[in-house]
């Protein structure tokens, strides 16, 4: 399949990432079917895209012409039934191997088009396992986006042993086609970015667990120190404590190195529900405008 091949994309996973992927698609000019496990919940995510793209609209940044262009260009379905038309579908949901496996089973089993691609958006799970348990291993690929995805440029796109070149070629230029700059990854634990990222997120957890410092000054000595636009236990927040810890567990089990050990106080932020901006609560306190307001430990 070539990039011009393809006019329906379909997202599995309308949360935060699948909801991001689906408005990135659609602005592209992609008639692009948001997926959940019911069409309540696709239905949900598609309004709150609408408004996100009405501030933008206050803000001078987007017409509402093109706001109601490319809201209908998303279309809710519920479950993997309703992707069967698609010519490439990006799997979005949450990191965990047996869900992601069940998922991409269905969808593959749904898909008509022999030469349709099936992609992950994993940030840590191996790409050849997910592979490996479609009938069409050659066109399985990792096409993981950065959040938030409307406004973070990069695409990491990761090879599987199984990954035909056709498959490569057609997703990196999807991917450049959305306005994204693309890196390439073999299939390893973490990949590039998660590889570097969360040993250095875990570290701040265990400089806060080792009573080194308050979260603040954590923050406020890497944004200042370091020159990061976010602070490592704000950055943790805002990916999903949940999701930092699965992807360290990843690289745990998957290296069996314990530098990559994920710290307790991760952990049991985890246990307790805590997830970050998206629950409100995390390493901070967030108001129901997703605004910061104090630290919580």
């Amino acid at each position: 399949m070539n990039v011009t091949d393809i006019k329906i994309i379909g997202v599995i996973g309308a949360g935060q990432m699948g909801s991001g992927i689906a408005q990135v698609s659609a602005a592209c000019g992609y008639r692009t079917l948001l997926s959940d496990v019911n069409v309540d919940l696709s239905t949900r995510a598609k309004l709150k895209i609408g408004t996100v793209l009405e501030r933008q609209v206050a803000k001078g940044k987007m017409s509402e012409g093109a706001r109601t262009e490319l809201l209908d260009r998303i279309e809710p379905v519920g479950g993997p039934a309703g992707l069967a038309e698609c010519d490439y579908v990006v799997e979005a949901a949450t990191e965990n191997l047996e869900l992601k496996l069940k998922i991409l089973r269905e969808a593959d089993a749904h898909m008509k088009k022999k030469a349709a691609i099936l992609a992950s958006n994993t940030s840590s799970i191996s790409i050849t396992k997910l592979a490996a348990a479609v009938s069409r291993p050659a066109q399985v690929i990792g096409m993981h986006f950065m959040n938030p995805v409307p406004l973070m440029k990069l695409v990491e796109i990761v090879r599987s042993v199984q990954t035909s070149v056709e498959t490569y070629e057609t997703t990196r230029a999807l991917a450049l086609a959305m306005g994204k700059t693309v890196i390439t990854s073999n299939d390893r634990p973490g990949f590039v970015v998660n590889r570097v990222l969360i040993p250095f997120l875990n570290e701040a957890c265990y400089a806060l667990e080792d009573g080194v410092a308050t979260p603040e000054d954590i923050d406020q000595g890497v944004r200042l120190g370091l020159n990061h636009p976010m602070g490592p236990l704000e950055l943790a927040d805002l990916i999903g404590l949940d999701t930092v810890l699965s992807i360290a567990e990843v690289l745990h089990r998957d290296f069996g190195d314990d530098k990559y050990r994920p710290a307790i106080v991760l952990r049991n932020l985890v246990a307790a529900g805590w997830y970050g901006k998206k629950t409100g609560r995390g390493f901070y306190i967030y108001d129901d405008n997703g605004q910061k307001q104090k630290s919580s430990l």
